[in-house]
């Protein structure tokens, strides 16, 4: 068996690729679809300000991209980014489903060496996303380098729940019967759901993650948890 917490950009673009077609079904199984509900509330919460592209990395299957086109003016483009092919055809599925593929383009791309120029997007996401890059504070100073001056970089990333007896039990669920769940309905070689909740205990949350926002050049950072605290928005302007 892989290393649960191996995040080499080859063993993470495969993993995604062995669950891309069952993907969304296990995120929204796993997570009783309140991952739905968190995308959407972050893009609420951090809407855009203007006519300026948006930019939504490790997009996967484009949920936090459409969560920002059903919120957006038809004159915003909006851009996902992601670096595993069978992941981007499943989402250019779903953006043709929606009635989106005009909307959002859809882009091969590694967020450590984004093909765009400096200071572009007026806003720059990503949702579960971060702490599965080989580097995440250059995955982060990469989605600033994009984000135009004035604009934001906003994070939704998975934390611990942080009330108990809540807490206690999450981390049970998290660590014993996510996995099995999660590697029956989406079979694969890479371990993928042992390594969701070892990506996720092993990563900084709270202050620490927004400490590494304020490191990567962004200020006014806040955040704020979502459910408890199984998830939390990071939000920086640059």
């Amino acid at each position: 068996m892989a290393d649960d917490l191996d995040k080499s950009a080859l063993r993470v673009r495969r993993m995604f690729a062995q669950i891309a077609p069952r993907y969304d079904l296990v995120n929204h199984l796993l997570t009783f679809s309140i991952d739905r509900r968190w995308r959407r509330r972050a893009a609420r919460l951090v809407p855009p300000r203007g006519p300026e592209p948006i930019l939504d990395v490790c997009t996967g299957t484009a949920d936090l991209a459409l969560a920002y086109r059903r919120i957006s003016d038809e004159a915003v483009p909006i851009v996902g980014a992601d670096f595993c092919p069978p992941m981007l055809a499943v989402a250019a599925r779903k953006c043709r489903r929606l009635g989106a593929a005009g909307r959002v383009a859809l882009v091969e791309a590694d967020v450590l060496r984004l093909p765009f120029p400096d200071g572009v997007f007026q806003l720059v996401s990503v949702a579960f996303g971060l702490r599965n890059m080989a580097d995440p504070d250059a995955g982060l100073a990469e989605m600033v380098r994009v984000c135009r001056p004035g604009g934001r970089v906003v994070v939704l990333e998975f934390s611990m729940a942080s009330v108990w007896p809540l807490r206690t039990l999450y981390r049970w669920y998290f660590r014993r019967l996510l996995p099995r769940i999660g590697q029956t309905v989406a079979r694969n070689d890479e371990a993928a759901y042992n390594y969701l909740p070892a990506s996720v205990g092993a990563f900084p949350e709270g202050e620490a993650l927004a400490a590494r926002l304020r490191g990567a050049g962004l200020g006014d950072v806040w955040f704020a948890p979502f459910t408890f605290g199984i998830s939390t928005l990071y939000v920086g302007e640059k």
